[in-house]
């Protein structure tokens, strides 16, 4: 059959083509180390899995309201109004079958060819994609080391223009872990009220945090019906293989994203969204100790990265990645990512995944064990240590 042009302007997600390479390299009885996909290695906190059990034998198999069960709905709402300080209701809130959906949805509502789409670079890759799908003019706004990894409002403001529909955020970032400080959000926010633009606000990390309160823009005067706030059940609660997620934002927004979800999936598994009334209402204490630990991981994968010479790795404030600039080995990121996996048996992630203002990084999800980050760093040092030697 013969594809539609659009079809390439669809961009991937390179975690899974990395994962898929690793793959087979372990088929062959190489050992590799982990450190590509951005998944929580804990297990589903117990009372979670038990709800969506107790769903599944209670019946809770049919088909359910496209934009999800009123008592997911309500949870949700009463989460964001709890976490967020700003008061919103069920209208507001369309659940979907992972986070991926809203970006998707958002998107495909707001631009259309023509437009311009603001997005963080580097960022995750499906933002990029997405607006290049749609035919609207993907714009990005650098994220730089030097701020760390903020990005300049300056210079975001220099890229609105005429056509400018949506800005796209993402605090704490994936893939450097940086955060949006207050200043920077009230910025954004009044050029975003000034210049009558949506937000896209993915706060999917927004729980893990390891300093201060986080803070989202939606909170901000003028913000909270301009902006789509995006978040899941898969990073704080450890629920990937779940996919569960969804979008707060204006209720008449909601009702057009509504029916793109009964275009595309009619709805969200129901038992699953019992689930997740059971994450959001229940204890939180896994939580609390997933956090913990992805802090010590953290500061062993830092420390362990600035001691490699060649190698330095500003400290993320928040998700569970480490985004360290290697341009003291002086090889372009994707050749040390694939010398990483093909001769030190370590999968990582080139910068350029994250787009062009990658180059010269490489993101570690440190969502692994102690032993295998302590050995997934000698080997990063192995490696270097051969590059630096011209080997």
């Amino acid at each position: 059959m013969r594809l539609a042009t659009k079809m390439a302007r669809l961009g991937t997600e390179t975690a899974f083509e990395v994962l898929a390479r690793a793959r087979a390299l372990e088929a062959q009885g190489r050992e590799v180390i982990h450190l590509e996909i951005g998944e929580p290695d804990f297990s589903t906190p117990a009372h979670i899995v038990e709800a969506g059990v107790a769903a599944l034998r209670d019946g809770h198999t049919h088909y359910c309201p496209s934009p999800g069960i009123p008592e997911l709905r309500q949870a949700i709402a009463a989460e964001l109004s709890h976490t967020r300080g700003v008061a919103v209701g069920p209208e507001r809130v369309v659940v979907t079958p992972g986070g991926k959906p809203i970006m998707f949805y958002t998107i495909m509502a707001l631009a259309e060819e023509g437009d311009e789409v603001i997005y963080p670079n580097p960022g995750f890759p499906i933002y990029e994609s997405m607006i290049n799908f749609v035919g609207a003019r993907a714009v990005p706004v650098p994220l730089r080391e030097e701020r760390s990894f903020g990005l300049d409002v300056d210079e975001l403001r220099s890229l609105v223009t005429d056509r400018t529909r949506l800005i796209i955020l993402n605090s704490p970032q994936n893939p450097t872990g940086g955060i949006l400080g207050p200043d920077d959000l009230a910025a954004i926010a009044e050029l975003a009220v000034e210049r009558d633009l949506g937000v896209l606000s993915d706060e999917i990390y927004g729980r893990i945090l390891y300093d201060g309160a986080f803070q989202s823009i939606a909170t901000l005067p003028g913000m909270v019906d301009r902006t789509v706030i995006l978040d899941g059940f898969s990073k704080t609660y450890a629920m990937t293989g779940w996919r569960l997620g969804y979008g707060v934002m204006h209720p008449d927004l909601a009702a057009q994203v509504s029916r793109l979800v009964t275009n595309s999936v009619s709805c969200t598994a129901t038992f699953i969204q019992w689930a997740g009334v059971a994450a959001l209402t229940g204890p939180q204490d896994d939580v609390a100790r997933m956090v913990a630990e992805f802090r010590r991981r953290r500061d062993l994968v830092v420390s362990g990265l600035n001691a490699i010479p060649g190698v330095r790795c500003a400290q993320p404030p928040g998700a569970f990645y480490a985004f360290p600039n290697i341009t003291g080995l002086g090889l372009h990121s994707r050749a040390v990512a694939d010398r990483l996996l093909d001769e030190g048996g370590v999968a990582t992630l080139s910068g350029t995944s994250f787009g062009c203002h990658g180059e010269g990084y490489l993101r570690l999800s440190y969502a692994n064990s102690i032993p295998n980050l302590e050995r997934a760093l000698d080997r990063i040092d192995t490696i270097a240590g051969r590059i630096r030697r011209g080997g």
